[in-house]
């Protein structure tokens, strides 16, 4: 008996050794797995260890960063959350990555905030953190004034098949792939835009420094040539790309990874400046326009008074969406006080949130997909007012009520104002950064002045037209 003990003994020894040496091998294997970036098959490995060992903080670090780098969020919150509450320091760059992605920007500061406290102590650089914190707190400034965009509708398609959703009118040019259009065999990833008079072309192309940038050309005769670049204030070369211009041939909508953007492609809109022969400081798009990932392809059809721009925001990597939408030259925002509403309307989780009360989209989704030949305007409109369930008014005429007219009238006003104001200050900042010490001081308080009063103005405008709808539902029921 004493024999056999001592034998189960020694089996039993070897068996947990044997066992240990084999969980150390897995360990290790899984870890050059995750240095190699082999995130799916290092995974597998991190997930049993975590069951076994839930309060491993270096497990839940590896886990959360594979589930992370493979697209499954919310198990990768869950544990690089464990990871960042016992300080280990690489999980605080995935959880604000995770948290900024996710929308949740105010907690992406936060994270970060607390992580360059860490980095201090251990006398470590903080300049990549404290640009990531930046960028966060952008992007929830973006997100407080985000617009009030009618989204309605949308498509998932191919990202090499997103110009078959457009189907621009005649007046409002042409769109094509640089393949087909140049008939080139060369991998180059951007449109060509022609515009209505079927004279001019805007592009992208890689430049010598291996960056896209923005070139056009005119139709000399029977023939394209002239080739220019544009001289885009792009001072990161980063890549420009999908150009669009306006019918006033001087406001160019187009997208770029420079000039501040927050992830990816960001949308963006300039204007050309005959007297400098160059183009204004781009301007940032708002939410839902632009998101963490990347938004570009903004096309506007004057003609039908819609919109489209393309997003991958929460897509599969070869798909992107392209959403429909009427144009807001007001820049209305949404209101709410609400941060999660806000944050769902920016990142466009319901694109139904977006619509109006009783609004019926039926025609206007059907113009968007409707050849409209040159010359030929579908709808006259002085403005667009919806009052409920297929009624739009375009014209004065149309309003009944007197009281809702006069409320109308006030909206429009301001409207007016915001857009001279917003003008002004476009002058103001363009002569601040031009200007030397002592200009930029006096510039410095009209500027600040300036801003404190569009600011006061900008929710006004929304506040008249609801006043004015209401006014004018209560008269139309009265007069029934």
């Amino acid at each position: 008996m004493k024999w056999l003990s001592n034998k189960l003994f020694y089996i039993l020894g070897i068996s947990l050794l044997y066992g240990g040496v084999l969980h150390a091998q897995s360990l290790a294997e899984a870890k050059k797995l995750y240095n190699e970036g082999k995130y799916e098959e290092a995974k597998p490995v991190f997930q049993k260890l975590v069951k076994q060992s839930p309060s491993n903080s270096s497990y839940n670090q590896w886990y959360g960063v594979c589930c992370y780098e493979t697209g499954d969020l919310q198990n990768a919150e869950k544990h690089l959350e464990a990871a960042q509450k016992r300080k280990v320091m690489s999980s605080y760059t995935y959880l604000s990555k995770l948290y900024f992605q996710t929308y949740r920007f105010d907690l992406s500061a936060e994270i970060l905030e607390e992580y360059i406290e860490l980095l201090e102590k251990k006398k470590q650089d903080t300049k990549e953190a404290e640009a990531a914190l930046a960028l966060a707190d952008d992007a929830q400034r973006m997100v407080e004034k985000v617009e009030d965009i009618q989204i309605i509708d949308s498509i998932v398609i191919d990202k090499s098949e997103i110009l078959t959703a457009y189907t621009l009118s005649e007046e409002s040019g042409t769109l094509d792939t640089y393949s087909t259009f140049f008939q080139t065999n060369r991998p180059i990833h951007s449109t060509v835009y022609k515009n209505q008079k079927g004279d001019k072309i805007y592009y992208a192309q890689p430049t010598e420094e291996g960056n896209y940038s923005l070139f056009t050309q005119s139709k000399l005769i029977d023939q394209w040539g002239d080739e220019k670049l544009l001289p885009m204030n792009n001072e990161n070369n980063k890549d420009d790309n999908y150009p669009f211009v306006l019918s006033d041939g001087a406001t160019m909508y187009f997208a770029s990874k420079g000039n501040g953007s927050i992830g990816g492609y960001d949308l963006f809109v300039t204007r050309y400046n005959t007297n400098s022969d160059n183009f204004l400081t781009p301007e940032q798009l708002g939410m839902p326009f632009n998101s963490p990932y990347n938004d570009y392809m903004i096309v506007f059809d004057e003609v039908k008074g819609l919109g489209w721009f393309v997003s991958d925001r929460f897509q599969p990597e070869e798909k992107a969406c392209v959403y429909l939408f009427i144009p807001n030259p007001d820049h209305k925002r949404v209101e709410t006080e609400e941060l999660e509403v806000k944050q769902a309307r920016a990142a466009i989780r319901s694109i139904q949130d977006s619509w109006k009360a009783d609004a019926n989209y039926t025609e206007l989704i059907t113009l968007a997909h409707k050849d409209i030949p040159y010359g030929r305007e579908e709808i006259k409109k002085d403005f667009e007012f919806i009052i409920g369930h297929d009624i739009v008014y375009y014209r004065w005429d149309e309003i009944q009520s007197p009281e809702a007219k006069a409320l109308y009238e006030k909206s429009i006003a301001i409207n007016k104002q915001i857009k001279s104001l917003n003008q002004k200050l476009e002058g103001l900042r363009k002569a601040y950064t031009q200007g030397n010490k002592n200009r930029k001081e006096q510039l410095k308080q009209t500027i600040l002045e300036t801003e404190a009063q569009l600011e006061t103005l900008l929710d006004q405008p929304s506040e008249y037209e609801k006043k004015a709808r209401n006014a004018e539902v209560i008269y139309l029921k009265i007069k029934q």
